[in-house]
């Protein structure tokens, strides 16, 4: 859970200083047009910030990373490195935007692509994880998630379908 806070903390950061550095830069240059710099501010807060903050009081309610360990360990990675990669393609776009420079550069296209392909896979595993540890927390007779027929008991045994409910 430390982990949680400490990168949502650290996000919160970035965001507040990528919207100073925004707000400084544009300025110093005289730039007033539009320019993926000024949406890094509120990816970081949203995407790092917010969603890591949602994501600890998940774990707190239901203990995501006990139920599932290693899916909580992949989606905390993959998750930090989507927003990384998205969040920093945006500021080096941006600011070669705001500097005149041309940003229409296809390989910074296909890093800012994996960005959100990771994001999604994030999200993805963040379902996968979530979704265990709350039923992870149901009773037994509640858990069929599966058709009476492939639901099994501890024992690796078939439950019969009468004993579902």
């Amino acid at each position: 859970m430390k982990k949680l806070l400490y990168a949502s903390f650290s996000y919160a950061a970035a965001g507040v200083l990528s919207g100073l550095y925004y707000r400084e830069f544009t300025k110093a240059n005289g730039f007033s047009g539009d320019s993926q710099l000024g949406l890094v501010h509120t990816h970081w807060l949203v995407l790092g910030f917010i969603v890591l903050l949602i994501v600890l009081a998940l774990e707190q309610l239901f203990r995501i990373s006990a139920a599932a360990p290693k899916l909580s360990a992949w989606f905390f990675g993959i998750w930090n490195a989507g927003v990384v990669i998205t969040g920093g393609i945006m500021l080096v776009k941006g600011s070669m935007v705001v500097a005149g420079v041309d940003a229409s550069s296809k390989a910074l296209s296909g890093i800012a692509g994996m960005g959100h392909i990771l994001l999604t896979a994030g999200l993805v595993l963040l379902f996968l994880a979530l979704r265990k540890a709350v039923l992870a927390q149901l009773p037994h007779s509640v858990r069929a998630v599966k058709g009476p027929a492939e639901e099994a008991d501890d024992d690796g045994g078939r439950v019969p379908s009468s004993n579902l409910t």
